[in-house]
């Protein structure tokens, strides 16, 4: 126990014990007051506490009841019920937590303040009262005459035993003050040890708990990222096709004019047409009208059950009303009633009579004929005379070349962290990324790099040519070409995501990392092996095949003051053959010019570098019929290449000289594949040359079947979208699936579109 005053001292009643007194009496009372205030705090914090809790309990509740709406959805439903649950064991340890800091700081800092506190005034109020009997006592014996035995007598008798009651009162009144002082440290300690140990305890426990949820969390932080990619893309492609809806005459609402007897839903045409009552008043009524299950029906509110107009297609017949004083009226008539209708517009009354007519004749089918059946493909295909049925022993060739695609050097692990395995990848610089860099990349802009997912995108044969012709290895070989003269570290998996992004901004964007041009080049001469140019040579049509220009004459080419990728301009790593090389040195030429040859000779580490060092992908060479790299890459008949170009913005329309694009070359030049390629992307074949012919009669006059089976195919589902208006398709499924088999062989079986024949008529 700590002595705050000694009892020796209390019994001489010196100035210094009664200085002591005030002081202790001065503490108790300013401990009284804090303490007083301390628990009406605590009081306040505790009610708080409770209101929190409760609100906290609704909140959960709140989530329980939003997780069973969601059921359907089970990330939604199974996030909510693990996170509420989790939440609930946090609330009831922080219940837990209010209670034991009610009973280790609130009672027991009450406690000493009801009690010891107390028990120190009562005490204090003795003293004093003998304190003032001493006084009195000693006042009257000092007072008593000297004189009087009696009276004097008396003043010693009542001085003993004052002097007695209050040694006796002071004693105990010590004690008290060193009782207080010693459970004053005790009491308070102890509350607050309590109070901390259950908090201590409380975030012990929300700490396990939510432990426990680590691995979950972590799985769903990476769905949510795809979320946010799947989200962003899918935004993007809305945004594409309102913008592009926005450009079409939006006048008259002709989205009714979809006709599609074999749509999932068993629609095959719908909208809003006005019906002509039956009753003595002839009222018009808007309805909503439905072709489904043979049936032409009408419904007022969706939730209406729909009324049946005819029964059976098959009995009924329909026909235009031109003597109506009502526009664009039709009736349709069945042997036990007629229904007079009108539409909104003349297209749309051809549009409604096409409709119940084909719906009629579709009815006397036992079925009907499905639109991607090998039938429906046949009668696509007939357009083109001679031209057979396409293989389909691709299908499954889409995995296994996305396998290859990995196993590249270095696409293994992330291009830009080293992650390993990574399902990303950037098409147009030909790397592999983990898909914390890939939604860096995105954010780029699609002119530095474009994202694709290795797993839930789908991928055409030459895109996946591409991907094998580059690689990590390869393209860092250039983007970090001084990566050692560099202070900057290059980032690892576990590296933050700002880290990530500067670095790739950097190597990208400001391409901090690449060889410098100097002042004279040094790049070792580049090498075509003669394996390449017998490729290249493959499908060179005999006798009337317009000759190959020359290679570039070196003194008409711009030149640039020297190019340093010594590394860059080794062989690729799908190996070239070695026998019969012939040798070009490209080391003065600048960008552009270094672009232009190293398409002819399929470099595709040149033709990164030669872009990465800025050349204009569209580079035009004046001294050979101003020819573009894209054309170079079709004379050397590379569908990767070509790809190459067109992913890094090659313009597939850009003409020589002689008014021929890439498309009239590859036509001349019977290259089957490389014909499909540039259809699919957005090539021209109504183009003219010089000469006044389109790609369409150069294929018919070199009686290449393959080439104008494409080209019709092309034009011809041009032409059904055009009369399907501004909301239809953006083009049909068969069109899509004889390109893909076309890309298919042209990519992995060649040898199979050299089919020729000699009685296409011109178109």
């Amino acid at each position: 126990m700590t002595v705050k005053l000694d009892f020796e001292e209390c019994l001489k009643d010196s100035p210094r014990f009664r200085a002591a007194i005030e002081s202790v009496e001065g503490d108790v009372s300013e401990l009284e007051t804090r303490l007083d205030k301390l628990v009406k705090q605590c009081n306040s914090m505790l009610e708080a506490g409770k209101v929190y809790c409760q609100n906290n309990k609704n909140f959960v509740t709140g989530l329980r009841e939003l997780g069973h709406y969601c059921s359907g959805d089970i990330t939604m439903s199974e996030c909510l019920e693990k996170f509420s649950n989790k939440l609930s064991v946090i609330l009831e340890a922080q219940g837990e937590l209010i209670e034991a800091t009610q009973r280790s700081v609130k009672a027991k800092l009450q406690s000493f303040v009801k009690e010891d506190v107390k028990r120190f005034k009562d005490v204090r109020k003795e003293f004093e009262r003998s304190s003032e009997s001493l006084e009195a006592a000693l006042s009257r014996n000092a007072q008593a005459p000297r004189g009087k035995q009696h009276e004097v007598e008396e003043a010693s008798h009542a001085l003993l035993n004052a002097r007695k009651a209050f040694r006796s009162e002071a004693l105990d009144y010590v004690l008290q003050i060193n009782v207080v002082e010693s459970k004053k440290k005790t009491d308070i300690l102890n509350a607050m040890l309590s109070m901390m140990e259950a908090q201590a305890q409380f975030f012990q426990q929300g700490h396990e708990s939510l432990a426990e949820l680590e691995e979950y969390r972590k799985n769903l932080s990476d769905q949510h990222t795809h979320l946010v990619l799947n989200s962003a893309r899918e935004k993007r492609d809305m945004e594409q096709r309102h913008a592009a809806i926005k450009t079409k005459d939006m006048s008259y609402d002709d989205s009714i004019m979809d006709f599609s007897p074999d749509a999932v839903s068993g629609i095959a045409m719908e909208g809003y047409l006005y019906k002509r009552a039956s009753n003595a008043f002839k009222t018009w009524s808007r309805r909503w009208f439905t072709i489904q299950k043979n049936q032409l029906v009408y419904q007022k509110k969706f939730k209406d059950q729909p009324t049946v107009v005819v029964e059976d297609l098959r009995l009924c017949t329909v026909k235009p009303c031109s003597d109506h004083e009502r526009r664009f009226c039709f009736e349709v008539v069945s042997p036990s009633k007629s229904c007079l209708l009108q539409a909104d517009s003349e297209r749309q009354l051809q549009g409604w009579i096409s409709a119940v007519q084909n719906s009629i004749a579709s009815a006397f089918q036992d079925r009907r004929e499905a639109p991607h059946s090998p039938r429906w493909r046949e009668r696509c295909s007939s357009v083109s005379t001679g031209s057979g049925a396409l293989s389909a022993e691709q299908e499954s060739a889409g995995t296994e070349a996305l396998e290859e695609v990995q196993k590249i050097p270095g696409n293994g692990q992330c291009c830009d962290c080293g992650e390993p395995g990574p399902d990303w990848a950037s098409i147009n610089l030909g790397i592999t990324l983990c898909i914390v860099c890939s939604g860096i990349h995105r954010s780029l802009g699609v002119h530095f790099s474009k994202v694709r997912s290795l797993t839930l995108d789908s991928w055409e044969p030459e895109l996946v040519r591409l991907m094998c012709e580059l690689g990590n290895t390869a393209i860092n070989r250039i983007y970090e070409a001084r990566i050692d003269e560099i202070t900057i570290k290059k980032p690892h998996p576990s590296s933050p995501r700002q880290d990530k992004e500067s670095w790739i901004r950097s190597k990208y964007v400001e391409k901090k990392f690449i060889q410098k041009l100097p002042e004279t080049g040094r790049v070792a001469p580049l090498r075509r092996s003669s394996a390449r140019r017998n490729r290249a040579n493959t499908q060179e049509r005999p006798g009337g095949r317009p000759p190959i220009k020359p290679k570039p004459n070196r003194a008409t080419l711009p030149r640039l003051t020297g190019l340093s990728q010594s590394d860059l301009v080794q062989k690729n790593h799908t190996g070239f053959h070695q026998d019969e090389e012939e040798e070009e040195d490209l080391s003065t030429l600048h960008p552009g010019a270094l672009l232009y040859r190293s398409a002819s000779l399929q470099n595709f580490p040149v033709m990164a570098d030669a872009i990465a060092h800025g050349a204009d992908v569209n580079w035009v060479n004046t001294a050979e019929d101003s020819s573009t790299p894209l054309i170079q890459a079709v004379s050397a008949n590379s569908l990767a290449a070509c790809e190459f170009l067109l992913q890094n913005g090659a313009n597939v329309n850009q003409a020589d000289s002689n008014g021929r694009g890439p498309l009239h070359h590859a036509t001349i030049l019977g290259h089957t594949g490389l014909v499909c390629l540039f259809l699919k992307r957005g090539a021209d074949y109504n183009a003219r040359d010089k000469d006044q012919k389109d790609p369409i009669t150069i294929a018919v006059e070199n009686a290449n079947a393959d080439i104008v089976t494409l080209l019709r195919i092309a034009k011809m589902n041009k032409e059904m979208r055009e009369m399907d208006g501004a909301f239809g398709q953006s083009g049909d499924e068969t069109y899509h699936d004889i390109f893909r088999d076309f890309s298919q062989m042209a990519s992995n079986n060649p040898e199979k579109l050299k089919r020729r024949s000699t009685d296409i008529k011109t178109p």
